[in-house]
């Protein structure tokens, strides 16, 4: 459970608010940018990228800042590794997950687990922005000068326990998540930053296999 709700926190933690962030107005043509992003994904086949993680607790005087390196590759591959200030990894191979830490590494059937598939559809969705698509959220869309912004609101009981709202800062110019945050209800959050981001390079498969 301690992995699972680990594994959880990092995809999930973002700032909620009460009215539109600064420099943002509510976006003019959803239905054109919906299609632009459906278009994006199918085009992108691989995509790796540097991150910066800060976790914000009500409990601590500083934020928790932590950076690592990610990989995905279509269908269901996905390695998220964080290298400062710890080391930890997950990585994804269609319905195997694997998790490193200090060391040791344990070894999950995704299928026969309802969250760790919950967390599996939720991580892969993220990185390719079709949470937008998904019947457990409701989907609210913004947009300033330089981003497309969308807020996500969960429907489930379940979800609505530990996460308050996902927000995606997605890139106006091609369409990328550069920038995801996420909302527990006690208003503590997590948001990541990607930079560096590669798409459509080669990416061997043994990347997605942890030993």
């Amino acid at each position: 459970m301690k992995n699972t709700t680990l594994l959880f926190f990092i995809f999930i933690s973002i700032v909620s608010f009460a009215q539109l962030p600064k420099g943002f107005s509510a976006m003019k043509d959803t239905t054109a940018f919906k299609q632009k992003m459906e278009a994006q994904s199918k085009l992108t086949n691989t995509m790796e990228s540097d991150f910066t993680q800060e976790k914000y607790l009500s409990v601590m005087s500083e934020n928790i800042v932590s950076k690592g390196h990610f990989c995905f590759k279509k269908t269901n591959m996905l390695r998220w590794e964080y290298t400062t200030p710890y080391t930890y990894l997950i990585a994804i191979n269609k319905d195997k997950m694997f998790i490193k830490d200090n060391g040791k590494v344990n070894k999950y059937d995704i299928n026969s687990n309802k969250m760790f598939k919950s967390i599996n559809e939720m991580m892969v969705a993220t990185v390719q922005g079709n949470l937008l698509n998904s019947k457990d959220y409701k989907a609210k869309y913004y947009e300033s000068e330089k981003y497309y912004l969308i807020e996500l609101t969960p429907v489930q009981k379940a979800a609505k326990d530990f996460l308050k709202n996902i927000l995606l800062f997605i890139s106006k110019t091609d369409y990328s998540v550069e920038k995801v945050k996420m909302v527990e209800p006690s208003d503590d959050y997590t948001s990541i930053d990607f930079t560096n981001r590669k798409t459509n390079q080669p990416i061997a498969d043994e990347k997605f296999t942890v030993k």
